[in-house]
């Protein structure tokens, strides 16, 4: 769970509609609107990506007269779900995949299994990307796809970072070339694996 104290207020007179903010944001909750920014409050995740990148220095974060709760009740979804396909992206559900608020794979999945389309969605609903907004991308984008999901970046967005390759994606001509050199690609995988397929410390699975 992620507790949101703080959401983007605009300044006006110094807006000048360059839509930097727009671009930034994870969860698209600003929009340029007559050539002015207005921020949807209940969108608002409060990670302040607009006001730390507008160039006119036109948002400030204020605090919020009541915080906001930002958590998915994973019983609300069938967990063996849940774990089918978190292993399908190559991730244990307990594992944690956005540092910066705490949020495990498991989250995005019943995010997933809940509805959400695109990273956008899986930020608005998990508070993940609402951090540092960088590294936790690309585990998202793992479990849309094994979700058979392919969502498209946001027009102008500046947020997203594409899916790098795993372990798993590399060609059996690489490995070779490299095991001479002290890569140890199927070493690496099993290891990975034993990971993925971990005991659930939370959960019991059946």
């Amino acid at each position: 769970m992620k507790v949101v104290n703080l959401m983007a207020v605009v300044d006006e007179e110094k807006c000048k509609a360059c839509r930097t903010c727009e671009r930034v944001c994870p969860v698209q909750a600003i929009k340029v609107e007559n050539r002015k920014a207005i921020v949807d409050a209940e969108q608002c995740r409060g990670c302040a990506a607009c006001e730390q990148r507008c160039p006119y220095y036109a948002i400030t974060m204020v605090k919020r007269e009541e915080p906001v709760e930002v958590a998915i009740n994973i019983d609300d979804v069938d967990y063996d779900k849940v774990i089918s396909l978190c292993r399908c992206a190559k991730l244990n559900p307990e594992q944690i995949i956005c540092y910066c608020t705490g949020t495990r794979a498991e989250e995005v999945a019943a995010a997933i299994l809940k509805g959400a389309r695109s990273p956008e969605d899986v930020s608005f609903m998990t508070g993940a990307r609402t951090g540092c907004k960088v590294e936790c991308i690309q585990p998202i984008l793992r479990l849309l796809k094994a979700a058979g999901i392919d969502p498209a970046p946001p027009k102008g967005g500046w947020q997203w970072y594409g899916q790098t390759p795993t372990v798993w994606d590399i060609p059996e001509k690489v490995k070779q070339k490299y095991a001479s050199r002290g890569f140890y690609f199927d070493e690496d995988i099993k290891l990975l694996e034993r990971v993925i397929e971990a005991p659930l410390q939370g959960r019991r699975e059946n």
